[in-house]
């Protein structure tokens, strides 16, 4: 009797626990819930969403294997899959691969018995074997006996006849008869031989696919005509015909590929630089990445724009936010995707719903430069959501928008990775073509339709947004970028790996600067980055005038009184400037802060709905004088008061737009210090990715799970006593003075027993225990389907039997 498995299960039991484990880690779909036994994970991993999902991570040479096995007889010899992979005259190549791509369909149990009997299972042959409707990859038509079922009796003795083949009895022997003639070479090729001519024509057409051809209603020419009437082209419906699999094969070699690729195709370097202009390039970028999002969150310190109805922001806040950013809307959706990504950026979840910075905001920017740079990539290499389809149009033909719903793609993270490690593995300061890595990617992981032309996107995209954030410089992986490497897959790896890239990068960054030069055209130049206090002291004192490698402040009236708004004195803006210059502070400055200074708070405006106050009454007379206060509804109360029909807030800037300086007083008449109110929303979590099906399993869950398997695989195959119960009955059905006796006994005698059990919620299963405690109505046991030590109340067990051979905690499954 052989001893190869005859089943998917069976085949399982008989491999070790780590081959299980890798199982489990390369289709983790079969993990939830976990199997009840090794049966039941077989069964799972026949089914066809299952097999989709693990065939879809095949690369192109597995799949090919995958292919060649659907058209092969099963089970199938490994010297059989061979020829149909290197044809007659054999490929090195292919000789050399094809154990490692047999060995991966085992692996995933696509593939199971041993090297004598190969079976692909049902599901994945079902799916990949040709059918009238679906030819499969490899062009192959269906064999003589699929393509002849049907034919009559007389029709398959004439195909005999005309190939000059003996007649037979029967149709089955006819149909072997015609297949031996096929695949033996040689009589095959002194067929076709006397073929008339053009008949090489015909049969080149269909012999790599579609077999399938149409014959012309006016009737076939010759070459066809000699063809059906051999069998070498047989009917396959009205007007058409089928050219045969054992016929195709022929005409190929014996090869099931045109061109089988057993290695992939090498990612050759693009344009070359030296690696210090690249980490250079990368570290003057990923500075800018980090002032892109800050200036983008500062500008909405007040609030952002309001969130749509169906989500996301409009296209004409988008177009502000780009024109605010001076870059295109493209890039602008990117670093809005970037920053809601990291947490950084969230809707309030008010009534007036609308985004705005979250507290975490405030945090970031304590932050060095470099941990900055490292939360935007952390949160940027796993993100599912992506920015380049803003624009775009979902299935229903609904616009997507940024920050949007439905811009989430599962494989956006894994060709983010791929082509980083790509981009790793070339010489340092090379450069990659994105159609050199996209036909890697498309051998590593071969797609179809929608997916792959998504999947040829994200190449581009990837390539684009790491050479914005600066992990890439010129095309070329930097240094940093390099630290990012292996350890991308999930959020928390993302998070460590560009801790380490940003201990690489705080060396190339430039030093925040504690000075500026100030100039006599009321301008301040910073010839590079600022510390923070001084850089947001600055931003209220002057208004940015323009920025790059040098940013470049100028002051004005209104900039000056914002400051002194803000609570600051003509004294301490003195010093402030003198303190933080490099160069002498020019007199046209002084004298416009102390211009200014000396102008601020004699008016004071306040609430009645407002009042002006003024010292100077000469002051108020001219303000009633002017015209263009006439809207403001005032009337003089007192000679150093003036009563106002407008708001507080309306009659401030109205008077500041006469030319005026007054400053805000409260109820006790003093000054009101204006600063600017930060609006943060609520703690805010940043965006989770979507992933593509079940996470990959830790090691731990891996161990717990091979171990519940295999408990429950012992307990379901285990060799039982015969023990009454009533037919069709799943448990041991006996008394309970029976099953009491045998619990004492088996405590008695260390031995384990096979119990059936109903638990509180009546849920009836089978278990193999060793009884360690009788005592109150209950039962402790070591349970190997749970393989840990529980309670059995003697109630609820239905009834117990002896194992035929003695079953130890210790003891591996046959």
């Amino acid at each position: 009797m052989s001893d190869a498995p005859r089943t998917l299960a069976e085949d399982l039991r008989g491999r070790g626990d780590d081959a299980v484990a890798t199982l489990l880690r390369l289709r983790p779909d079969l993990l939830n819930p976990v199997p009840n036994d090794l049966t039941q994970l077989a069964t799972r991993a026949g089914t066809r969403a299952s097999v989709v999902r693990a065939l879809e991570r095949l690369d192109r040479f597995a799949l090919q294997t995958a292919e060649a096995l659907a058209v092969a007889p099963d089970p199938c010899p490994y010297e059989t899959l061979l020829a149909l992979l290197g044809g007659d005259e054999g490929i090195p190549e292919v000789t050399e691969a094809l154990p490692g791509a047999v060995d991966a369909l085992r692996a995933s149990a696509l593939v199971w018995g041993g090297d004598d009997r190969l079976h692909l299972v049902r599901t994945a042959r079902d799916l990949l074997a040709p059918t009238p409707t679906s030819p499969s990859a490899t062009g192959l038509g269906p064999t003589v006996t699929e393509a002849t079922a049907g034919m009559s009796p007389g029709r398959l003795q004439e195909l005999l006849a005309a190939a000059g083949l003996p007649a037979t009895h029967d149709p089955v022997s006819a149909v072997a008869a015609l297949t031996a003639l096929f695949r033996d070479r040689t009589r095959m090729s002194a067929l076709l031989a006397e073929a008339p001519e053009g008949t090489a024509t015909v049969l080149s057409k269909l012999m790599w696919g579609p077999p399938y051809g149409e014959v012309r209603a006016e009737g076939a020419s010759a070459p066809v005509r000699w063809l059906l009437a051999r069998g070498v082209l047989l009917p396959a419906g009205p007007g058409n015909v089928v050219l045969p699999r054992e016929a195709a094969l022929h005409l190929r070699g014996g090869l099931a590929h045109r061109t089988p690729e057993p290695h992939p195709p090498a990612v050759q370097p693009g344009a070359t630089h030296a690696i210090a202009t690249v980490d250079a390039t990368a570290a003057g970028q990923a500075f800018t990445a980090v002032r892109t999002v800050e200036d983008l969150l500062k500008s909405w310190d007040a609030g952002g724009p309001p969130v749509l109805r169906a989500g996301g922001m409009s296209v004409r806040d988008l177009k502000r936010t780009a024109v605010a950013l001076d870059v295109g809307e493209p890039i602008a959706a990117f670093w809005l995707e970037t920053a809601y990504a990291a947490g950084l950026l969230a809707s309030d979840g008010e009534a007036d719903e609308r985004y705005a910075p979250t507290p975490a905001y405030d945090e970031w920017l304590r932050l060095p430069d470099e941990e900055r740079w490292a939360a935007l990539v952390a949160a940027w290499l796993p993100a599912t959501r992506t920015p380049g389809l803003v624009g775009g149009r979902d299935a229903k033909g609904r616009a997507l928008s940024a920050l949007g719903p439905e811009l989430d793609r599962s494989l956006a993270p894994e060709v983010r990775r791929r082509v980083l490690a790509l981009l790793a593995s070339l010489p340092e300061g090379a450069s990659a073509k994105p159609e050199a890595l996209l036909a890697r990617l498309r051998w590593e992981r071969p797609l179809r339709g929608g997916a792959d032309a998504l999947r040829a996107q994200l190449v581009h995209w990837t390539l684009e947004e790491a050479e914005l954030l600066g992990v890439t410089g010129r095309g070329a992986l930097s240094a940093h970028g390099r630290a990012l490497q292996g350890r991308t897959e999930a959020a928390t790896d993302a998070q460590t790996a560009a801790a380490e890239a940003a201990g690489l990068l705080a060396p190339l960054l430039p030093e925040p600067l504690d000075h500026v030069l100030l100039q006599a055209d009321l301008t301040a130049v910073a010839p590079g980055p600022l510390r923070a206090p001084l850089a947001e002291t600055l931003g209220v004192l002057a208004d940015v005038e323009s920025k790059g490698g040098a940013t470049v402040y100028r002051f004005t009236p209104d900039s000056v009184r914002r400051a002194l708004d803000a609570g600051r004195t003509a004294d301490e803006l003195h010093a402030f400037l003198a303190a933080h210059s490099r160069t002498p502070v020019p007199q046209p400055l002084t004298y416009l802060v102390d211009d200014v200074a000396r102008r601020h708070g004699r008016l004071r405006v306040g609430a009645a709905s407002a009042y002006v106050r003024c010292d100077d009454d000469s002051l108020l007379a001219e303000i009633l004088a002017d015209r263009r206060a006439a809207g403001l509804g005032l009337r003089r109360l007192a000679p150093t008061v003036l009563a106002a029909q407008s708001p507080p807030d309306v009659l401030l800037e109205r008077l500041r737009s006469m030319g005026f300086a007054p400053a805000a007083e409260s109820a006790a008449g003093d000054v009101l210090i204006t600063r600017p109110d930060a609006y943060r929303t609520p703690p805010r979590s940043a965006s989770l990715p979507v992933p593509e099906g079940p996470p990959v399993p830790d090691e731990t869950l891996l161990g717990a799970a091979v171990k519940a398997i295999r408990a429950g695989d012992r307990a379901a195959t285990a060799v039982r006593k015969p023990v009454p119960r009533p037919a069709g009955a799943r448990l041991p059905r006996t008394t309970s003075a029976d099953t009491l006796a045998a619990v004492q006994a088996a405590v008695l005698a260390g031995e384990a027993l096979w119990i059936g059990y109903v638990n509180a919620d009546g849920a009836a299963s089978q278990r193999v225990v060793e009884p360690v405690r009788v005592e109150g109505g209950f039962v402790t046991a070591f349970d190997h389907t749970a393989d840990e030590v529980r309670t059995f109340a003697l109630h609820r067990i239905t009834g117990v039997a002896e194992l035929a051979e003695p079953a130890g905690a210790g003891d591996e499954p046959a």
